[in-house]
């Protein structure tokens, strides 16, 4: 069973920085391509970015191309967000996801995932 814990969120002004970390434990991690999904309140849950088991083919949404970076680190079973220039919307319960697949192709629906984290608060202040 692979277990997926978040970190770095918090409290950030507008044009901001945050770093978000997801470390896996339970399993062969460059075995899985990872996902960002991020859920506002009263909205659904979206996906803001991908990246696959080796790191070499990497996709972020639309909202958040440019600002938004996804890396891992496979030695360490983890995988990070950088998150630059934030803005009041991207406000948000932050995830990551694993999916079992060594594939190039980018993951964006959620229902392809089978292991999740808990979540990571970000809030960005106007």
């Amino acid at each position: 069973q692979v277990q997926l814990v978040e970190s770095g969120g918090g409290l950030v002004q507008a044009g901001g920085s945050l770093r978000l970390s997801c470390a896996a434990s339970g399993g062969t991690f460059s075995r899985f391509s990872m996902g960002w999904f991020r859920q506002a309140p009263g909205r659904e849950r979206e996906f803001a970015a991908f990246i696959n088991w080796n790191g070499r083919s990497t996709y972020c949404a639309d909202s958040v191309k440019g600002r938004f970076t996804v890396s891992r680190d496979n030695a360490q079973n983890t995988v990070y967000l950088q998150m630059d220039s934030l803005k009041p919307e991207d406000t948000a319960v932050y995830y990551c996801a694993a999916v079992r697949e060594r594939t190039t192709i980018v993951r964006f629906a959620a229902h392809l995932y089978e292991y999740w984290g808990q979540g990571t608060q970000v809030t960005v202040s106007s």
